[in-house]
């Protein structure tokens, strides 16, 4: 089954990273996120994001791990996803998604699967699972 939706950013806070004891021409930062979904997938989310990146040229990678709150169509409860991305000169390429096994609540236990997440030339952000409840 798929449920899409869009999301918003609702909150980004950097925080201190542990100091990783080696020095890299793209440092290491960590960040929490909190945001709002709206479409097939309502809900919340909180998210604990990790990223090397060069900003001045658009060239780095992200790892995320997000707890989710809310409901794919009309089934309601929690689950874990994680997601990487990596973008060379600004180009995207080796994403990574997947919702974790096991860590779903409610509506959702059991839930398996896989998804997406792509922002539109306007900047608005899409988001899609790919998902199995088992059942």
């Amino acid at each position: 089954m798929r449920a899409s939706g869009t999301f918003k950013v609702a909150d980004f806070t950097p925080v201190a990273a542990p100091s990783p004891g080696i020095e890299t021409a793209v440092p290491v930062a960590v960040a929490t996120m909190a945001k709002q979904y709206e479409g097939e997938v309502v809900g919340h989310s909180t998210t604990l994001f990790t990223a090397a990146a060069d900003q001045s040229t658009g060239t780095g990678t992200y790892v995320a791990m997000e707890s989710f709150e809310g409901a794919l169509h009309t089934r309601s409860g929690t689950f874990n996803f994680a997601h990487s991305g990596t973008t060379v000169d600004s180009r995207k390429q080796g994403e990574f998604f997947v919702i974790v096994p096991g860590s779903g609540t409610g509506d959702l236990a059991g839930i398996t699967g896989t998804g997406g997440i792509a922002v539109d030339e306007d900047g608005t952000h899409r988001l899609w699972f790919d998902f199995d409840l088992g059942q």
